[in-house]
């Protein structure tokens, strides 16, 4: 069982790397990615509040699958691009049969879009 203070840290960098990916693969109206202009600082509370809620559950029932030396920053990253059908993610990882049924839980998860709403902020 993980410590308090170890889930906080591999949680926070969890969730960071999916924030990141998000913005690195999400559009602005123009068509530029959202991570030229906006920071994670730029997501609205309630957008932030569904990531940190999906992130959480799926980190809490799948920790045991990471492989040692995989980063947690790098397993949000591949959360978001698997759940949301990019051509990389958990699968490509070479992380063998980890990989395959990290991959298959992502199917419990719908696809997300993130958009820049009238207040500038980032939602989903």
């Amino acid at each position: 069982m993980l410590s308090d203070s170890i889930f906080t840290k591999e949680m926070s960098s969890f969730l960071s790397g999916y924030m990141t990916c998000a913005l690195w693969t999400s559009h602005d109206a123009d068509g530029e990615c959202l991570d030229v202009n906006y920071g994670t600082h730029d997501i609205s509370g309630d957008t932030q509040m569904e990531m940190t809620k999906d992130c959480v559950e799926f980190y809490k029932a799948n920790r045991e699958l990471f492989p040692e030396g995989y980063s947690m920053n790098e397993a949000g990253h591949d959360f978001w691009l698997t759940r949301n059908g990019h051509g990389a993610g958990f699968w490509d990882r070479d992380l063998g049969e980890a990989g395959d049924i990290l991959t298959e839980k992502c199917e419990a998860y719908p696809e997300v879009d993130l958009y820049v709403g009238d207040n500038g902020l980032i939602c989903s």
